[in-house]
């Protein structure tokens, strides 16, 4: 019997074993570093001249692996092929195509080191953020099933005299899935696995900085089971076959995270109806966030530092959901200041494959360059108080970095820079607070620490975004019980890992019949 759905449990690296596995793990994964992977096309292994390198961000002389590159020819042959097997894999049963997510979450649950491990090595991702990775896109896997065995379920209708009537969620078709690199796998599995055990056929086009890992997500649905041409995996350009897949007359709907200006581009091209293309694509979008923690003169002040810190910092702030705004009422916004300040100062910067690390490698090259421009930029637009450097480490690093007295139309208050860096915004008194955190294109996340229960419930009430925690950090959300997503530009508000999510993938259909 099915039980009912629950998190997947972090692993507790402080007992021994549990440290031993990992190790262990890191090194099994260590002994497989660079290695190439091939595209896969309808179950087919694929090799490409051209070749995509990814790099330990912790030390870019390091190869982690490479992968094949597809170009237009290529990729054409994959929504040939997801065109192909969408015929068969639609009539699959929906309680025998939840079965494959239950053997792929099982097959990620034995290998939950081993897969944490190249989240770690891959990624730049600490221990713990690496195990949350994992644990998340084994809910992602268990959660999805469950759901479309619920949708499978007979849909509840107004009954009436002399008719028969029956609604039916049926799939849409081929879909191309563009996760981004920042939850590697558990966005990834869970782009995928939702349209997948709806019915439909995909194009994966992992993120480059990336590939590994998702190469090892759909080696592991192959050993599951999946058909051939079901989830086809193609790395590549986004420029080149990011945009051919999304403009194609066959894709039927375009599930993508990543950047606000590649998701409105994105938008853009999806909207365009090609010739030959018999319906409007569907497009799930989540495009990140300027997310602020608001701290109330009433709250917990140790409480809501330590939510700061945990909620900025946290995998180096390159979390949608990290917080880079903190808004301070006045009569408390020093100390909070100083004890962030502190906090901050304490953290350990260092490899990834380290178990005291708690800040790493932000991702590559380009991303350390463009938050070290934000860095120079908030020097001109704020008080740098700690941070704003580079320690002496091969990878590319940079120090938790807080800037204090910063205007909320500035740049850096404004602007998502998706790195180690957090601006601390004075406020008058709660609304004054309010009105700096939705002044903002954004509306993902944000946190209010607070006693005041009338202060709370305007929050409740006025606080623009889609995801709001209360006395709480404002990262973290949990499948099942957080369902994820944002307002404004932040996206279309998919609410990943909720009740609703499965609908952007299927189509409700309608049969009456006359007794």
């Amino acid at each position: 019997m099915l039980v009912e759905f629950q998190n997947e449990s972090l692993v507790d690296f402080g007992l021994p074993a549990n440290r031993r596995l990992m190790e262990e793990a890191l090194a099994k994964v260590t002994g497989e570093l660079g290695k190439y992977y091939p595209l896969i096309i309808g179950g087919k292994r694929v090799d490409t001249t051209q070749t995509i390198q990814s790099l330990d961000p912790s030390d870019p002389a390091v190869v982690v692996g490479t992968v094949a590159r597809a170009d237009l020819a290529l990729a054409e042959q994959a929504m040939e092929a997801a065109n192909n097997a969408f015929a068969g894999w639609r009539l699959v049963p929906p309680e025998v195509r939840a079965r494959y997510l239950f053997k792929g979450a099982a097959i990620m649950r034995r290998r939950k080191f081993e897969l944490s491990a190249w989240l770690v090595l891959e990624a730049g991702k600490s221990w713990a953020e690496a195990d949350a990775d994992t644990a998340e896109a084994i809910d992602f896997l268990e959660f999805y099933a469950r759901e479309m065995l619920r949708l499978a379920a007979p849909q509840p209708l107004t009954r009436i005299p002399g008719e028969d009537n029956e609604l039916t969620y049926i799939p849409l078709g081929v879909g191309v899935v563009i996760p981004p690199w920042n939850f590697p796998l558990a966005i990834m599995a869970g782009t995928v696995a939702a349209p997948v055990v709806a019915g439909n056929t995909v194009v994966l086009k992992p993120a480059s900085a990336t590939p590994v890992i998702a190469a090892k997500f759909v080696e592991i649905m192959e050993e599951a089971g999946l058909p051939p041409g079901v989830i086809n995996y193609l790395p590549g350009g986004g420029g080149e076959i990011g945009d051919y897949l999304v403009g194609h007359p066959r894709t039927r709907f375009v599930n993508f995270t990543g950047s606000r200006e590649v998701g409105v581009h994105l938008y853009q091209l999806a909207a365009r109806v090609a010739p030959g293309q018999q319906w409007l694509k569907r497009v799930v979008a989540e495009m990140g966030g300027k997310d602020a923690i608001i701290v109330s003169a009433d709250a917990d002040l140790e409480a809501a530092a330590q939510g700061i810190v945990a909620s900025a910092f946290g995998f180096q702030g390159q979390k949608c959901s990290a917080c880079s705004r903190a808004i301070v009422e006045r009569p408390v916004y020093g100390e909070v200041l100083a004890r962030v300040v502190e906090l901050a100062q304490d953290l350990r910067v260092g490899p990834a494959r380290d178990a005291a690390t708690q800040v790493g490698p932000v991702i590559d090259a380009a991303a350390c360059q463009k938050i070290m421009e934000y860095i120079e930029i908030g020097k001109q637009e704020g008080r740098l108080i700690t941070g704003g450097t580079r320690p002496d480490l091969p990878g590319y690093f940079i120090n938790p970095t807080v800037f204090a007295d910063v205007d909320s139309h500035a740049r850096i208050a404004q602007e998502e820079i998706f790195g180690p860096v957090v601006a601390f915004l004075p406020a008058d008194d709660f609304s004054h607070a309010l009105a700096i955190a939705n002044d903002t294109d954004y509306g993902l996340t944000g946190a209010v620490y607070a006693r005041d229960r009338s202060k709370l419930e305007l929050a409740r009430r006025d606080f623009h975004v889609g995801n709001l925690y209360f006395n709480r950090k404002c990262t973290g959300a949990l499948v099942g019980v957080h369902p994820f997503g944002g307002f404004n530009m932040s996206g279309t508000d998919s609410k990943a890992g909720g009740r609703d999510y499965l609908l952007l993938f299927t189509q409700a259909k309608v049969v009456s019949e006359k007794l």
